[in-house]
Protein backbone atom coordinates (compact mmCIF):
# COMPACT_ATOMS: atom_id res chain seq x y z
CA UNK A 1 0.00 0.00 0.00
CA UNK A 2 2.96 2.16 0.93
CA UNK A 3 1.13 4.01 3.49
CA UNK A 4 3.87 4.80 6.68
CA UNK A 5 1.61 4.50 10.16
CA UNK A 6 3.38 6.17 12.73
CA UNK A 7 3.24 5.06 16.37
CA UNK A 8 4.11 7.66 19.32
CA UNK A 9 4.69 5.11 22.23
CA UNK A 10 4.36 1.69 23.41
CA UNK A 11 1.08 2.26 25.38
CA UNK A 12 -0.90 -1.09 24.83
CA UNK A 13 -4.06 0.46 22.73
CA UNK A 14 -0.75 1.81 20.03
CA UNK A 15 0.50 -1.56 20.11
CA UNK A 16 -3.21 -3.47 19.78
CA UNK A 17 -3.70 -0.91 16.69
CA UNK A 18 -0.40 -1.21 15.51
CA UNK A 19 -0.27 -4.93 14.74
CA UNK A 20 -3.81 -5.17 13.70
CA UNK A 21 -3.09 -2.47 11.13
CA UNK A 22 0.53 -3.87 10.28
CA UNK A 23 -1.81 -7.16 9.74
CA UNK A 24 -3.50 -4.98 6.78
CA UNK A 25 -0.47 -4.51 4.83
CA UNK A 26 0.65 -0.98 6.09
CA UNK A 27 3.55 0.43 6.98
CA UNK A 28 3.70 0.52 10.60
CA UNK A 29 6.77 1.91 13.07
CA UNK A 30 6.55 2.12 16.45
CA UNK A 31 8.66 4.84 18.16
CA UNK A 32 9.17 4.19 21.81
CA UNK A 33 11.76 6.02 24.37
CA UNK A 34 12.32 3.21 26.97
CA UNK A 35 14.84 0.10 26.15
CA UNK A 36 13.93 -2.86 24.97
CA UNK A 37 12.70 -5.30 27.65
CA UNK A 38 12.22 -2.53 29.90
CA UNK A 39 8.36 -1.40 29.90
CA UNK A 40 6.11 -2.07 32.40
CA UNK A 41 5.73 -1.38 36.05
CA UNK A 42 7.05 -4.00 38.45
CA UNK A 43 3.58 -5.31 39.49
CA UNK A 44 0.64 -6.90 38.54
CA UNK A 45 -2.44 -5.66 36.33
CA UNK A 46 -5.79 -6.74 35.23
CA UNK A 47 -8.10 -7.00 31.79
CA UNK A 48 -10.91 -8.67 30.86
CA UNK A 49 -9.45 -11.71 28.38
CA UNK A 50 -12.45 -11.25 25.77
CA UNK A 51 -10.79 -8.07 24.76
CA UNK A 52 -7.97 -9.95 23.10
CA UNK A 53 -9.49 -11.43 20.89
CA UNK A 54 -11.59 -8.25 19.89
CA UNK A 55 -7.59 -7.20 18.81
CA UNK A 56 -6.98 -10.61 17.27
CA UNK A 57 -4.59 -11.78 20.20
CA UNK A 58 -4.51 -15.12 21.65
CA UNK A 59 -4.67 -15.38 24.95
CA UNK A 60 -1.76 -15.58 26.99
CA UNK A 61 0.23 -19.00 27.90
CA UNK A 62 -1.46 -20.62 31.28
CA UNK A 63 1.24 -20.24 33.12
CA UNK A 64 1.24 -16.58 32.72
CA UNK A 65 -1.79 -15.13 34.25
CA UNK A 66 -4.86 -16.15 37.05
CA UNK A 67 -8.52 -14.64 37.25
CA UNK A 68 -8.89 -11.89 39.73
CA UNK A 69 -10.86 -12.26 42.65
CA UNK A 70 -13.63 -10.14 43.50
CA UNK A 71 -13.36 -6.91 45.13
CA UNK A 72 -14.78 -5.90 48.35
CA UNK A 73 -15.00 -1.88 48.57
CA UNK A 74 -15.55 -0.70 52.20
CA UNK A 75 -16.15 2.92 53.48
CA UNK A 76 -14.08 5.48 55.21
CA UNK A 77 -15.21 4.44 58.74
CA UNK A 78 -15.22 0.61 57.76
CA UNK A 79 -18.81 -0.11 59.31
CA UNK A 80 -20.00 -1.33 56.03
CA UNK A 81 -18.58 -3.55 52.60
CA UNK A 82 -20.19 -3.43 49.46
CA UNK A 83 -18.86 -7.02 47.80
CA UNK A 84 -18.93 -7.25 43.86
CA UNK A 85 -20.76 -10.61 42.08
CA UNK A 86 -18.62 -10.78 39.08
CA UNK A 87 -19.91 -14.20 36.78
CA UNK A 88 -17.09 -16.56 36.45
CA UNK A 89 -17.42 -16.08 32.49
CA UNK A 90 -17.17 -11.91 33.22
CA UNK A 91 -13.72 -12.74 35.43
CA UNK A 92 -10.99 -10.47 34.68
CA UNK A 93 -7.49 -11.89 34.57
CA UNK A 94 -4.19 -11.22 36.17
CA UNK A 95 -0.98 -10.60 34.91
CA UNK A 96 2.21 -9.40 35.51
CA UNK A 97 2.79 -6.10 33.89
CA UNK A 98 5.96 -6.90 31.74
CA UNK A 99 4.36 -10.23 30.72
CA UNK A 100 1.84 -7.91 29.30
CA UNK A 101 3.92 -6.24 27.57
CA UNK A 102 5.95 -9.08 26.20
CA UNK A 103 2.28 -10.90 24.60
CA UNK A 104 1.16 -7.61 22.97
CA UNK A 105 4.38 -6.91 21.47
CA UNK A 106 5.65 -10.31 20.21
CA UNK A 107 2.40 -10.50 19.01
CA UNK A 108 2.90 -6.72 16.95
CA UNK A 109 6.47 -8.10 15.92
CA UNK A 110 4.62 -11.11 14.15
CA UNK A 111 2.04 -9.08 12.57
CA UNK A 112 4.77 -7.29 10.90
CA UNK A 113 5.39 -4.07 12.80
CA UNK A 114 8.49 -2.45 13.52
CA UNK A 115 9.75 -0.98 16.90
CA UNK A 116 12.14 1.76 17.55
CA UNK A 117 13.43 1.56 21.43
CA UNK A 118 15.54 4.69 23.00
CA UNK A 119 13.76 6.80 20.83
CA UNK A 120 11.98 9.76 22.89
CA UNK A 121 9.22 11.36 21.01
CA UNK A 122 9.66 15.08 21.36
CA UNK A 123 6.34 16.52 19.53
CA UNK A 124 4.34 16.72 16.53
CA UNK A 125 5.37 18.13 13.23
CA UNK A 126 2.51 19.68 11.89
CA UNK A 127 2.12 21.61 8.53
CA UNK A 128 -0.75 23.55 8.19
CA UNK A 129 -3.85 21.57 9.27
CA UNK A 130 -2.16 18.35 9.26
CA UNK A 131 0.29 16.26 11.80
CA UNK A 132 2.62 15.36 9.13
CA UNK A 133 4.67 13.32 11.94
CA UNK A 134 7.25 13.59 15.23
CA UNK A 135 10.34 15.33 16.37
CA UNK A 136 12.50 12.75 18.20
CA UNK A 137 15.62 12.90 19.67
CA UNK A 138 16.67 10.84 16.72
CA UNK A 139 15.43 13.32 14.33
CA UNK A 140 12.31 13.95 12.66
CA UNK A 141 10.12 11.09 11.04
CA UNK A 142 7.41 11.42 8.85
CA UNK A 143 4.26 9.71 8.22
CA UNK A 144 0.72 9.38 6.40
CA UNK A 145 -0.96 9.11 9.70
CA UNK A 146 0.89 9.71 13.41
CA UNK A 147 -1.24 7.69 16.12
CA UNK A 148 -0.53 9.21 19.19
CA UNK A 149 0.12 6.56 22.24
CA UNK A 150 2.45 8.24 24.33
CA UNK A 151 0.35 8.19 27.94
CA UNK A 152 -1.75 11.18 29.95
CA UNK A 153 1.26 13.54 29.23
CA UNK A 154 1.87 12.77 25.70
CA UNK A 155 4.18 15.34 24.14
CA UNK A 156 1.89 14.64 21.20
CA UNK A 157 -1.19 15.81 21.69
CA UNK A 158 -0.11 18.56 24.47
CA UNK A 159 1.89 20.10 21.75
CA UNK A 160 -0.90 19.88 18.94
CA UNK A 161 -1.94 23.71 17.95
CA UNK A 162 -5.13 24.48 19.52
CA UNK A 163 -7.22 25.21 16.52
CA UNK A 164 -7.38 21.18 16.67
CA UNK A 165 -9.34 21.88 19.52
CA UNK A 166 -7.98 18.41 21.01
CA UNK A 167 -7.35 18.98 25.52
CA UNK A 168 -4.19 19.40 25.65
CA UNK A 169 -3.51 19.27 29.84
CA UNK A 170 -4.82 16.73 32.17
CA UNK A 171 -6.30 18.93 35.54
CA UNK A 172 -6.45 18.40 38.85
CA UNK A 173 -9.01 15.76 39.62
CA UNK A 174 -8.66 14.31 36.34
CA UNK A 175 -5.93 12.53 37.43
CA UNK A 176 -4.74 9.66 40.33
CA UNK A 177 -1.73 9.21 42.14
CA UNK A 178 -1.05 6.15 42.67
CA UNK A 179 1.98 4.33 44.66
CA UNK A 180 1.78 0.42 44.57
CA UNK A 181 4.26 -1.66 45.94
CA UNK A 182 4.15 -5.61 47.07
CA UNK A 183 4.99 -6.51 50.90
CA UNK A 184 5.28 -9.00 52.59
CA UNK A 185 2.62 -11.39 55.10
CA UNK A 186 2.54 -10.40 58.63
CA UNK A 187 0.19 -12.47 59.96
CA UNK A 188 -0.75 -15.74 58.39
CA UNK A 189 -4.44 -15.31 59.82
CA UNK A 190 -6.77 -15.16 56.64
CA UNK A 191 -7.96 -11.48 55.93
CA UNK A 192 -11.69 -10.79 56.18
CA UNK A 193 -11.64 -9.97 52.41
CA UNK A 194 -8.79 -11.19 50.02
CA UNK A 195 -9.19 -8.08 47.66
CA UNK A 196 -10.57 -4.94 50.17
CA UNK A 197 -11.07 -1.61 48.33
CA UNK A 198 -11.20 1.26 50.74
CA UNK A 199 -12.36 4.78 49.39
CA UNK A 200 -11.39 7.72 51.35
CA UNK A 201 -9.50 5.82 54.19
CA UNK A 202 -8.84 7.88 57.27
CA UNK A 203 -10.97 10.34 55.27
CA UNK A 204 -8.03 11.57 52.96
CA UNK A 205 -9.68 12.03 49.43
CA UNK A 206 -9.02 8.65 47.08
CA UNK A 207 -9.07 4.87 47.32
CA UNK A 208 -6.46 2.36 48.55
CA UNK A 209 -6.64 -1.84 48.41
CA UNK A 210 -4.78 -4.74 50.24
CA UNK A 211 -4.71 -7.68 47.97
CA UNK A 212 -4.01 -10.62 50.46
CA UNK A 213 -2.12 -13.11 48.44
CA UNK A 214 -0.54 -16.33 49.47
CA UNK A 215 3.26 -14.88 49.66
CA UNK A 216 2.69 -11.46 49.18
CA UNK A 217 0.17 -8.56 50.13
CA UNK A 218 -0.80 -5.69 47.32
CA UNK A 219 -0.55 -2.40 48.38
CA UNK A 220 -2.24 0.77 46.28
CA UNK A 221 -2.57 4.08 47.81
CA UNK A 222 -4.06 6.51 45.30
CA UNK A 223 -4.80 10.51 45.92
CA UNK A 224 -5.89 13.20 44.03
CA UNK A 225 -3.12 15.08 45.32
CA UNK A 226 0.29 14.47 45.42
CA UNK A 227 2.07 12.65 47.93
CA UNK A 228 5.70 11.38 48.87
CA UNK A 229 7.15 8.50 50.36
CA UNK A 230 6.99 9.97 53.96
CA UNK A 231 3.25 10.04 54.04
CA UNK A 232 3.37 6.49 52.46
CA UNK A 233 5.09 5.42 55.20
CA UNK A 234 2.78 6.95 57.66
CA UNK A 235 -0.45 5.76 55.71
CA UNK A 236 0.77 2.64 55.10
CA UNK A 237 1.26 2.22 59.31
CA UNK A 238 -2.11 3.25 59.53
CA UNK A 239 -3.28 0.96 57.42
CA UNK A 240 -2.15 -1.81 59.32
CA UNK A 241 -3.74 -1.48 62.38
CA UNK A 242 -6.79 -2.69 60.57
CA UNK A 243 -4.73 -5.15 58.16
CA UNK A 244 -2.65 -6.98 60.06
CA UNK A 245 -1.76 -9.22 56.89
CA UNK A 246 0.30 -6.49 55.58
CA UNK A 247 3.94 -6.73 56.71
CA UNK A 248 6.66 -3.93 56.67
CA UNK A 249 9.09 -5.23 54.58
CA UNK A 250 8.91 -4.43 50.49
CA UNK A 251 9.59 -7.32 48.19
CA UNK A 252 9.24 -4.83 44.97
CA UNK A 253 7.56 -2.02 43.04
CA UNK A 254 7.11 1.18 44.90
CA UNK A 255 6.73 3.03 42.14
CA UNK A 256 4.47 6.36 41.64
CA UNK A 257 2.57 6.83 38.67
CA UNK A 258 -0.12 9.26 37.59
CA UNK A 259 -3.63 7.68 35.67
CA UNK A 260 -5.97 9.55 34.27
CA UNK A 261 -9.58 9.41 35.27
CA UNK A 262 -11.57 11.55 33.83
CA UNK A 263 -14.22 12.14 30.67
CA UNK A 264 -13.01 10.83 27.03
CA UNK A 265 -11.86 13.60 24.92
CA UNK A 266 -14.37 16.06 22.68
CA UNK A 267 -12.28 15.68 20.38
CA UNK A 268 -9.25 12.74 19.65
CA UNK A 269 -8.85 13.17 15.39
CA UNK A 270 -7.52 15.68 13.56
CA UNK A 271 -5.87 15.40 9.61
CA UNK A 272 -2.95 13.05 9.89
CA UNK A 273 -3.77 12.28 14.21
CA UNK A 274 -5.53 9.70 16.17
CA UNK A 275 -4.93 9.48 19.53
CA UNK A 276 -5.60 5.95 21.64
CA UNK A 277 -5.22 4.64 25.29
CA UNK A 278 -3.94 6.79 27.93
CA UNK A 279 -3.19 9.60 25.39
CA UNK A 280 -7.11 9.83 24.78
CA UNK A 281 -8.19 9.13 28.47
CA UNK A 282 -9.86 5.76 27.96
CA UNK A 283 -9.63 4.64 31.74
CA UNK A 284 -12.83 3.79 33.21
CA UNK A 285 -12.90 7.09 35.48
CA UNK A 286 -13.97 5.46 38.97
CA UNK A 287 -11.45 3.42 39.55
CA UNK A 288 -8.54 4.17 36.21
CA UNK A 289 -8.57 0.25 34.42
CA UNK A 290 -8.07 1.13 30.60
CA UNK A 291 -6.77 -1.83 29.20
CA UNK A 292 -9.64 -3.27 27.77
CA UNK A 293 -10.86 -0.18 26.84
CA UNK A 294 -7.66 0.72 25.06
CA UNK A 295 -7.96 -2.82 22.78
CA UNK A 296 -11.22 -2.33 21.96
CA UNK A 297 -10.25 1.20 20.65
CA UNK A 298 -7.13 -0.50 19.12
CA UNK A 299 -9.86 -2.80 16.66
CA UNK A 300 -12.13 0.42 15.76
CA UNK A 301 -9.31 2.45 15.05
CA UNK A 302 -7.84 -0.03 12.90
CA UNK A 303 -11.21 -0.86 11.11
CA UNK A 304 -11.44 2.96 10.19
CA UNK A 305 -7.44 3.09 8.61
CA UNK A 306 -8.43 -0.34 6.51
CA UNK A 307 -11.67 1.24 5.07
CA UNK A 308 -10.11 4.75 4.14
CA UNK A 309 -8.38 2.98 1.14
CA UNK A 310 -6.97 6.20 -0.59
CA UNK A 311 -5.08 6.50 2.67
CA UNK A 312 -5.81 10.01 3.17
CA UNK A 313 -6.22 9.91 6.69
CA UNK A 314 -8.33 13.23 7.14
CA UNK A 315 -10.13 14.54 10.11
CA UNK A 316 -13.10 13.33 8.15
CA UNK A 317 -12.72 9.84 7.86
CA UNK A 318 -10.67 9.19 10.68
CA UNK A 319 -14.26 10.37 12.53
CA UNK A 320 -15.23 7.01 12.30
CA UNK A 321 -13.11 5.96 14.87
CA UNK A 322 -14.02 8.92 17.36
CA UNK A 323 -18.10 7.69 16.55
CA UNK A 324 -17.38 4.07 16.63
CA UNK A 325 -15.37 4.78 20.20
CA UNK A 326 -18.16 6.55 21.73
CA UNK A 327 -20.64 4.52 20.43
CA UNK A 328 -19.22 1.20 22.09
CA UNK A 329 -17.30 2.88 24.75
CA UNK A 330 -16.95 6.10 25.20
CA UNK A 331 -21.01 7.43 25.71
CA UNK A 332 -20.71 4.98 28.53
CA UNK A 333 -17.56 5.87 30.23
CA UNK A 334 -18.41 9.93 30.14
CA UNK A 335 -21.55 9.48 32.66
CA UNK A 336 -19.57 7.47 35.25
CA UNK A 337 -16.64 10.50 35.03
CA UNK A 338 -19.86 12.54 36.57
CA UNK A 339 -20.07 10.23 39.69
CA UNK A 340 -16.15 10.48 40.30
CA UNK A 341 -16.57 14.32 40.08
CA UNK A 342 -19.77 13.97 42.56
CA UNK A 343 -17.13 12.04 44.88
CA UNK A 344 -14.84 14.65 44.64
CA UNK A 345 -17.59 16.84 46.37
CA UNK A 346 -18.11 14.20 49.11
CA UNK A 347 -17.18 14.21 52.25
CA UNK A 348 -15.64 10.68 54.20
CA UNK A 349 -19.30 11.22 56.52
CA UNK A 350 -21.24 11.39 53.77
CA UNK A 351 -19.91 8.84 51.74
CA UNK A 352 -20.20 6.97 55.25
CA UNK A 353 -24.15 8.05 54.96
CA UNK A 354 -24.23 6.68 50.99
CA UNK A 355 -23.28 2.99 52.03
CA UNK A 356 -24.99 2.95 55.16
CA UNK A 357 -28.47 4.21 53.67
CA UNK A 358 -27.30 1.70 50.85
CA UNK A 359 -28.16 4.29 48.23
CA UNK A 360 -24.64 2.25 46.56
CA UNK A 361 -25.65 -1.26 46.33
CA UNK A 362 -23.71 -4.54 45.43
CA UNK A 363 -25.08 -4.55 41.72
CA UNK A 364 -23.97 -0.91 41.47
CA UNK A 365 -20.30 -1.63 42.70
CA UNK A 366 -19.83 -4.71 40.84
CA UNK A 367 -17.76 -4.24 37.84
CA UNK A 368 -16.37 -6.32 34.58
CA UNK A 369 -19.57 -7.68 33.87
CA UNK A 370 -17.98 -7.16 30.52
CA UNK A 371 -14.64 -6.82 28.42
CA UNK A 372 -14.72 -2.95 29.39
CA UNK A 373 -14.87 -3.47 33.36
CA UNK A 374 -17.88 -1.25 33.92
CA UNK A 375 -20.76 -3.83 33.98
CA UNK A 376 -23.56 -3.10 35.65
CA UNK A 377 -22.32 0.39 36.51
CA UNK A 378 -22.27 1.48 32.91
CA UNK A 379 -26.13 0.25 32.29
CA UNK A 380 -28.02 1.95 35.31
CA UNK A 381 -30.42 4.58 34.76
CA UNK A 382 -28.99 7.76 36.89
CA UNK A 383 -33.24 8.42 37.71
CA UNK A 384 -33.15 5.23 39.32
CA UNK A 385 -30.13 7.06 42.13
CA UNK A 386 -31.75 10.21 41.95
CA UNK A 387 -35.13 8.36 43.01
CA UNK A 388 -33.12 6.30 45.13
CA UNK A 389 -31.38 9.25 47.13
CA UNK A 390 -34.83 10.80 47.73
CA UNK A 391 -36.10 7.89 48.87
CA UNK A 392 -33.59 7.33 51.65
CA UNK A 393 -31.61 10.76 52.38
CA UNK A 394 -32.34 12.81 55.39
CA UNK A 395 -28.79 14.99 54.44
CA UNK A 396 -29.83 17.80 52.41
CA UNK A 397 -26.72 18.53 51.49
CA UNK A 398 -26.00 15.24 50.09
CA UNK A 399 -29.32 14.85 48.28
CA UNK A 400 -28.12 18.05 46.67
CA UNK A 401 -24.97 16.72 45.54
CA UNK A 402 -26.37 13.37 44.28
CA UNK A 403 -29.07 15.14 42.28
CA UNK A 404 -26.78 17.58 40.75
CA UNK A 405 -24.33 14.53 39.52
CA UNK A 406 -27.75 12.75 37.91
CA UNK A 407 -28.53 15.93 36.33
CA UNK A 408 -25.06 16.01 34.96
CA UNK A 409 -24.95 12.70 34.15
CA UNK A 410 -28.09 12.97 31.89
CA UNK A 411 -26.83 16.13 30.40
CA UNK A 412 -23.71 14.11 29.49
CA UNK A 413 -25.66 11.35 27.99
CA UNK A 414 -27.89 13.81 25.85
CA UNK A 415 -24.69 15.36 24.35
CA UNK A 416 -23.11 12.28 23.77
CA UNK A 417 -25.99 11.09 21.07
CA UNK A 418 -26.02 14.84 19.56
CA UNK A 419 -22.35 14.12 18.47
CA UNK A 420 -21.68 14.87 14.74
CA UNK A 421 -22.24 11.60 12.82
CA UNK A 422 -20.14 12.84 10.32
CA UNK A 423 -17.24 15.40 10.32
CA UNK A 424 -17.56 19.16 9.65
CA UNK A 425 -15.09 21.13 11.70
CA UNK A 426 -17.36 23.93 12.79
CA UNK A 427 -19.82 21.72 13.69
CA UNK A 428 -17.43 19.02 15.56
CA UNK A 429 -16.06 22.44 17.57
CA UNK A 430 -19.27 23.50 18.62
CA UNK A 431 -20.42 19.94 20.09
CA UNK A 432 -17.70 19.99 22.10
CA UNK A 433 -18.28 23.16 23.69
CA UNK A 434 -21.67 21.98 24.24
CA UNK A 435 -19.70 18.29 26.11
CA UNK A 436 -17.05 20.02 27.81
CA UNK A 437 -19.76 22.09 29.01
CA UNK A 438 -21.80 19.46 30.30
CA UNK A 439 -19.30 18.26 32.77
CA UNK A 440 -19.31 22.07 34.21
Amino acid sequence: MGKKVIVAGLGHGGIAAAALIAKSGYDVTVYEKKSEGTLGYDWTDIFAPQALEIAGMKMPPEDKYEYKEDMTFFNPSFTKKLQQHVPAEKLEIKMERRDIYEHFINHALECGVKIVYDCEVKAPIVLGNRVVGIKTEQGEIYGDLIIDSCGMNSPVRSNLPSFFGIDKDVENGEKINIYRAFFNVADEEPAEAKFKVMLFPGGIQGISWIASEDDHTDLLIGRFEEFDMKEVERFSDFLRETNPRLGKEKIRGGQFVEIPVRQPPAIMVADGYAAIGDSAFMTVPLIGSGIANSLKAAKILANTVSTDKEGVFSADTLWNYQTGYYKALGASLAPLACIKLMLLTLTADEIDYVFEKEILTDDLITIGADFTGIGNVMKFDPKDLINKAKQVCSNSELLKKIINCGVRMGNVSAACTMMPKKWNASRVKAWAKVYNYAFK
